[in-house]
């Protein structure tokens, strides 16, 4: 029977790579399984690591640290080897990698114009890689038999002992209908549940939102790694964030958090697809961006030919590129009083629009936040690019394997024959 289901990726984005203080009470075998997801994840986000580096990190002595090496390695989830050179005198200590090659994750993304699909690798090496178009007005439901079909495809290559541990798909939770007006919807398991009804074995897949799954991404692979307070902003269709308090992923109720793009910054400012008036959506978008410059709003390729005007001295699209920034900026300061974070990620079209207007934004931040907000603040545009929510999906995925290495009997392999 297939994996149970679970709707959004609750407790996800814990990156604490040192073993959490053991429960009163708990089991040596409970303190041995903690310990060994303690360094699965160092070297799953590290990469190899030699048993001295774990020794010092993870606070565990040395011949704790070969068990537990030794353990991962019977599990075939990691190996160890010699270093590739030897600088000190004297025995070389064992390098532990993670087996990217043979333990995989599924990652899903159903984003504005396209539908991807990756098999990432443990340690975070996408594998394999397809997507095809998301035609317009094309529900998330009606996108899963197309993912389905990419993932059967990639699996066609994938080796008989390689071990799949889970699934997830990060999905835009914006869409218009055919009147332009926006409909947002919550990630609930429906999504999930139609993607697992598509295979007849193998784990269960896990659905999140696509700037939360980013957001995750930046914070464990990306620009915002080591910060455990960050505002992940997402610019398509609309404008969406992912936020992380403490190190972990704040969903809301129902997963409707992170609706930023509909946070009122200009009362007075044009009607929003979703009924209000002056939303920030309607100063920084894409949309925005082109109406400043005098182009069609609807025209997503223009984007760039305005962008590329404005670095090359264009007066109307500079003017248009720093009105956007600058209501960029106004609705940042806003949020960095709410949240008081230690940086913030532009993604999405919004990393683009940020690196031509930085200066612009960072003058509404100079002035806008309250001191205590603003004094350690960083911002940042997305290191990953494209790639941020499937590595984000991915490490949704591994999540449940991270936290017990033992654990692995949920997984299994995709079966490619019929849905059914």
């Amino acid at each position: 029977m297939a994996a149970p289901v679970r709707s959004r990726p609750a407790g996800v984005g814990r990156t604490t790579e040192s073993p959490l203080p053991p429960l009163p009470g708990a089991s040596q075998e409970e303190i041995r399984r903690q310990n060994l997801g303690a360094v699965l994840r160092y070297v799953h986000l590290h990469g190899p690591t030699s048993r001295a580096e774990l020794t010092s990190r993870l606070g565990l002595n040395r011949s704790t640290i070969g068990a537990l090496a030794a353990d991962l390695v019977a599990g075939g989830l990691v190996t160890e080897g010699a270093p590739a050179s030897v600088r000190r005198a004297g025995r070389p200590s064992l390098v532990v990698s993670p087996r990217s090659d043979r333990v995989y994750a599924h990652a899903l993304s159903i984003d504005a114009g396209r539908l991807r699909a990756a098999r990432v690798g443990l340690g975070g090496q996408i594998l394999d890689l397809r997507e095809v178009p998301r035609l317009g007005g094309m529900s998330a439901i009606d996108a899963v038999e197309p993912l389905a079909d990419l993932v059967r495809d990639m699996e066609r290559s994938v080796a008989t002992d390689a071990l799949l541990v889970g699934g997830a798909v990060a999905v835009t939770d914006t869409t218009r209908d055919p009147d332009g007006r926006i409909q947002i919807a919550g990630v609930d398991e429906t999504l999930g549940i139609a993607l697992q009804a598509q295979f007849t074995a193998g784990p269960g897949f896990v659905a999140g939102d696509l700037a939360d799954i980013a957001a995750l991404a930046e914070h464990v692979r990306g620009v915002a790694t080591g910060n455990d307070d960050v505002i992940y902003l997402h610019g398509d269709l609309g404008i969406s964030a992912g936020i992380i308090v403490g190190g972990r992923l704040m969903i809301g109720h129902r997963g409707h958090s992170g609706k930023v793009g509909h946070m009122v910054v200009n009362p007075n400012g044009l009607p929003c697809g979703c009924g209000s008036r002056g939303c920030w959506e309607t100063e920084i978008s894409e949309a925005a961006l082109l109406r400043h410059a005098g182009r069609d709003p609807s025209d997503r390729a223009a984007v760039a030919e305005v962008l590329r005007a404005a670095a090359d001295g264009d007066r109307v699209a500079r003017d248009a590129v720093e009105q956007v920034a600058d209501w960029l900026g106004f609705g940042v300061a806003n949020l960095v009083n709410v949240v008081n974070p230690d940086a913030v990620v532009f993604g999405g079209s919004l990393r683009d629009i940020f690196t031509a207007g930085a200066d612009v934004v960072r003058e509404r931040l100079d002035s806008m936040p309250l001191p205590a907000s603003r004094e350690h603040l960083r911002l940042h545009a997305a290191a990953l690019g494209r790639d941020a929510v499937l590595i984000g999906a991915a490490e949704v995925a591994f999540d449940k394997l991270l936290a017990d290495p033992l654990n692995v009997g949920v997984a299994g392999q995709v079966d490619s024959a019929d849905p059914v």
